[in-house]
């Protein structure tokens, strides 16, 4: 992502920045406090994790999508290289932490340090594990390695947007349908703690399809530039149903996906995660839209945060797990506003230093060698196609 602030897309920044601070609260309560200290959003701040999905399936949708609809030649070799400029320094860097300080960060087991330098070991994922948050950073990483392969291929066959749009919505289905088979397979209504996030929280066949509304939305706007035109021209309409959409999500989340001496309900475990991340994708649509209040208002610090994101999701549960110890020996109350400004400031500030130190000059490096996804060197849209990357 370019560094720089001018010629961005505030809407997306705004909704990267919420993204970030609503997991930073979740975990908080995780890692911490075990204190609803942020009210509702202490319970629901894992829902961060899904909007990065969809703007991920937009924007490395978007980067693929418009290549093939342009006739470009994309090249897969360069989109590789891109993306594992732009995600493994970080990830390994902290991977190393957690390897190199097994006492301070480690959890109730380790997976094998292959499965993390594959991004694999998600699939086999429990609880309370060594670096548990990675998993969503591997079912990212496999869409990167999978989504272009799946993409070239129905364009090289068979040139048709019915295909594709066809073998979207089935991917979706195929995955509501292993949440729903893994509810029963794995005790039914019972199913929860250990079993819920080893079959169903974890597991890339059961969450990939969170990534797809952000791919439809990359479809429409590259095969279907008209329709795409007339929905965005109702952007504050668009924001105002996606906001009543993640309302009712977040209350049918908060209230149905887990009923006490019942368990995880069948209706919210197979659809819930699918319709958040279509009212996400409705509120990325808003974001798009120079029409919309999201789209023209640039918050303050909003660019920074999405910015940082990254670094910042990779090195917060590790500060915070070993910054709570010390605070409470030395008085400071974690569950008071101080000890919260502190944690979330050290994690923050420290997110900084890793996209400063570590990301920075591989994504330096990355634009000045690999500047773009595509072979030719004569490409003319190059600045705003940089601006665009996650």
């Amino acid at each position: 992502m370019d560094t720089q602030h001018n010629n961005r897309l505030h809407g997306l920044d705004t909704l990267r920045a919420i993204a970030i601070i609503i997991v930073l609260i979740y975990h908080y309560k995780v890692v911490v406090s075990s204190e609803n200290l942020f009210g509702f959003m202490s319970q629901l701040g894992w829902t961060g994790v899904d909007l990065f999905f969809v703007l991920s399936g937009y924007l490395i949708g978007n980067q693929i999508l418009s290549a093939i609809a342009n006739k470009q030649d994309f090249s897969l070799k360069l989109f590789y290289i891109r993306r594992f400029l732009r995600t493994l320094p970080n990830y390994y860097f902290v991977l190393a932490l957690y390897f190199l300080f097994p006492v301070a960060l480690s959890g109730t087991a380790t997976a094998p340090l292959w499965s993390f330098l594959t991004f694999t070991q998600n699939l086999d994922m429990r609880a309370g594990e060594t670096f548990t948050h990675s998993w969503s950073l591997c079912i990212e990483e496999q869409f990167y390695l999978i989504f272009p392969l799946i993409a070239l291929l129905i364009a090289h066959v068979k040139r048709s947007i019915t295909l594709a749009w066809t073998a979207l919505v089935g991917a979706m289905l195929f995955a509501m349908f292993m949440r729903g088979f893994n509810w029963y397979a794995h005790g039914e209504a019972a199913i929860t703690g250990q079993p819920f996030m080893q079959y169903i929280y974890y597991p890339s066949f059961t969450r990939f399809d969170e990534l797809l509304p952000g791919v439809a939305i990359a479809l429409l706007k590259n095969f279907h530039p008209t329709a795409f035109a007339n929905i965005l021209r109702r952007g504050n309409l668009l924001l105002i149903v996606g906001l009543a959409c993640v309302g009712i999500m977040f209350y049918v989340f908060h209230n149905y996906a887990y009923i006490e001496g019942y368990g995880r309900t069948f209706q919210v475990v197979t659809f819930g995660y699918s319709f958040l991340a279509i009212s996400f994708g409705i509120l990325v649509l808003a974001a798009l839209s120079h029409n919309s209040i999201l789209h023209k208002i640039r918050i303050p610090g909003a660019a920074s945060l999405a910015l940082w994101s990254y670094a910042i999701y990779l090195i917060h549960k590790p500060l915070f797990q070993v910054l709570k110890a010390p605070l409470t020996e030395n008085g400071i109350d974690i569950n008071t506003s101080i000890g919260v400004a502190i944690i979330m400031a050290v994690s923050i500030v420290c997110g900084w230093m890793l996209y400063q130190f570590i990301e920075t000059p591989f994504m330096n490096l990355r634009a000045r060698f690999f500047p773009s996804n595509i072979n030719s060197a004569k490409l003319v849209h190059h600045t705003t196609a940089r601006t665009m990357q996650p």
